[in-house]
């Protein structure tokens, strides 16, 4: 028997009874679901011989779970697909995952590990807003109220994320709102702005050296949704004399393991060229 199932090219099942200390009968069923909802809707005998488990367990699972909403059974089609309860289910998750709550946390973290004060931005437009902020208790510190804007091109969260937009969609952007200067450090010009974009994809992290106010600095790194669109930032900023280009380069890899947490705990996915970095 098991010769012939191999010759029908039935795979090998993942479900064994030596699965530590999982439940057989449950793990299966959670397969089910994640297997079903790849397909998005399928024939019984396909699911089952995609999982390598019996065509009756199968039907079994898939019935039980359609019982409880989480399948659903297209009668003209004789197809399973994945039901409202699986949505319901779902929605829970994106909703205990708004980005201001599961950022704060490692907001506090990346303020506590670094000793600067930690940053959450937004874009709009070619502004960031900030959202979110946890201050260091260093006497002098960087400090944003709630709702501040800032120009995309004199921000570190800003740059980050300008370095993941498309070219014709910067070159657009600069052209309408152009590049103003706030200090004689900000970048003015496009070709000093792809330079610095250019900089930011290869090492993951942004760096405004006093080029929004002076005396100040910040490092800045993107936050991905879950189609690999730059939503958000996090970032750190403090007084200048802390930002040496040692202190930087920590910074820097603190900013983009802080981006990279919020990132998938929202259910967001990094850019390809982005983890190749």
């Amino acid at each position: 028997m098991d010769s012939q199932r191999k010759q029908r090219g039935r795979p090998r099942s993942k479900f064994t009874d030596n699965s530590g200390a999982t439940m057989q009968s449950l793990d299966r069923a959670l397969g089910v679901l994640t297997s079903l909802s790849s397909y998005g809707q399928t024939a019984l005998t396909d699911l089952a011989h995609g999982l390598g488990i019996p065509v009756a367990t199968t039907h079994r699972i898939l019935t039980t779970m359609q019982k409880n909403g989480f399948v659903a059974f297209d009668e003209a089609d004789q197809t399973w697909s994945i039901g409202i309860e699986a949505y319901r289910t779902g929605s829970a998750f994106l909703r205990r995952n708004n980005l201001f709550d599961v950022s704060r946390p490692i907001l506090r973290r990346l303020m506590e590990n670094t000793g600067e004060t930690a940053n959450l931005a937004v874009p709009d437009g070619f502004e960031v807003i900030f959202i979110g902020q946890v201050e260091t208790s260093q006497p002098i510190r960087a400090f944003f109220n709630p709702g501040v804007r800032t120009s995309m091109h004199a921000s570190g969260v800003g740059k980050a994320i300008l370095a993941t937009w498309d070219e014709p969609v910067l070159t657009r952007m600069v052209a309408t709102h152009g590049l103003a200067s706030y200090t004689n450090a900000t970048i003015t010009t496009a070709a000093a702005l792809d330079g610095a974009l250019e900089k930011i994809r290869r090492t993951g992290w942004s760096f405004d050296a006093e080029e929004r106010y002076g005396g100040m600095s910040c490092i800045g790194a993107a936050i991905y949704n879950a189609r690999s669109e730059a939503i958000a930032g996090i970032s750190v900023s403090g007084p200048s004399t802390r930002f040496s280009d040692d202190a930087a380069r920590l910074f820097g890899q603190s900013v983009l393991e802080a981006a990279d947490q919020i990132t998938a705990q929202i259910g967001g996915v990094k850019p390809k060229q982005q983890d190749d970095i």
